[in-house]
């Protein structure tokens, strides 16, 4: 999703809300803003913290307060609201709509929605609707694989062997989200990585060619989206390189501000790579759980070290 955000007509047409009025900006107006606003505060006239990007709704509390105002005085309330620069203005329930508040949005030329849903269900869903459509979005070149219930995206240069691994894995029983380009948003400081909608399900196989991983292996060897626990960076075997032999450290990588854990595979012919990032795929999800293998043995060295001196 751009930084613009979300046009209202995609909104409407997504929610299957019903029209009452478009507002001068109806086919241009977007939501910006990953929240949303029940106005009550604001037919009290109090506007001191009013954000007008937020998507506006109304409920029953709302329309049974303004059913005891006058006329005059429920005009005013929407005057004063329409006055904003607002997206929109939802009536769930399917309750009424007042007819100063019709005559107030064709008025001021703002949108009037309606949505049958109740007011907690509408408004629960946009604000999830909203976190992803709204989210930031980055595309990262790689295979991304639920393994174990473990979000794992392989990275590394073309033809390294990414896409090779991920079918061993999938043979073996594990699911793949998304093959070559991987979409990653950031919802509630957690990564979520998705395939883009024209190649979801299809993996490139050099000597072989593109493959329809559904069609194929059937619907349990896919899933939609998955949220990245770990990178496994794959790279030619490099002699002159230091390779992590014990694993003590923990490395991690930027992406959207998330910091996710990173391992980098040394690939030279006779690796079981499938294998191995079966291993880092579990050994990821007992380190979360607060067992870490390298520690426990760096522990036991020391407790006989201290042994063996204890006895000297």
């Amino acid at each position: 999703m751009s930084e613009t955000g979300w046009k209202v007509t995609e909104f409407v047409s997504a929610f299957g809300l019903t029209v009452l009025n478009q507002g001068r900006d109806y086919d241009t107006a977007r939501l910006t803003i990953t929240d949303v606003n029940r106005p009550g505060l604001q037919f009290l006239d109090f506007y001191d913290y009013f954000d007008p990007r937020r998507l506006q709704v109304i409920g029953k509390a709302e329309v049974m307060y303004l059913k005891g105002l006058t006329s005059e005085h429920r005009r005013r309330c929407f005057d004063d609201l329409f006055q904003y620069d607002i997206p929109a203005l939802v009536i769930a329930r399917g309750l009424d709509c007042y007819p100063e508040c019709l005559e107030s949005a064709q008025a001021h030329g703002r949108t009037l929605l309606s949505s049958p849903e109740t007011t907690v269900n509408f408004t629960s869903h946009v604000i999830d609707y909203l976190n992803r459509k709204l989210a930031p979005c980055v595309t990262r070149h790689g295979v991304l694989l639920d393994i174990y219930g473990e979000g794992v995206m392989i990275t590394g240069d073309s033809g390294v062997g990414k896409s090779e691994a991920a079918i061993e894995l999938i043979m073996r029983g594990h699911r793949l989200v998304a093959d070559d380009a991987v979409e990653l948003r950031r919802i509630s400081g957690q990564l979520i990585g998705t395939a883009p909608e024209v190649i979801r399900h299809y993996i490139e196989l050099r000597g072989i060619g593109v493959i329809d991983v559904r069609q194929l292996f059937g619907m349990r060897a896919i899933k939609v989206e998955s949220q990245l626990d770990l990178v496994v960076h794959f790279e030619p075997w490099d002699q002159e390189k230091f390779y992590d032999r014990l694993g003590i450290e923990d490395h991690f990588t930027d992406i959207l501000e998330v910091q996710v854990p990173i391992v980098t595979i040394p690939v030279r012919p006779g690796r079981n790579l499938a294998s191995i990032v079966e291993v880092a795929a579990m050994n990821n999800r007992h380190r979360k759980f607060g067992y870490n293998a390298a520690e426990e043995l760096a522990r036991r060295v020391d407790q006989r070290a201290d042994l063996g001196s204890g006895l000297r």
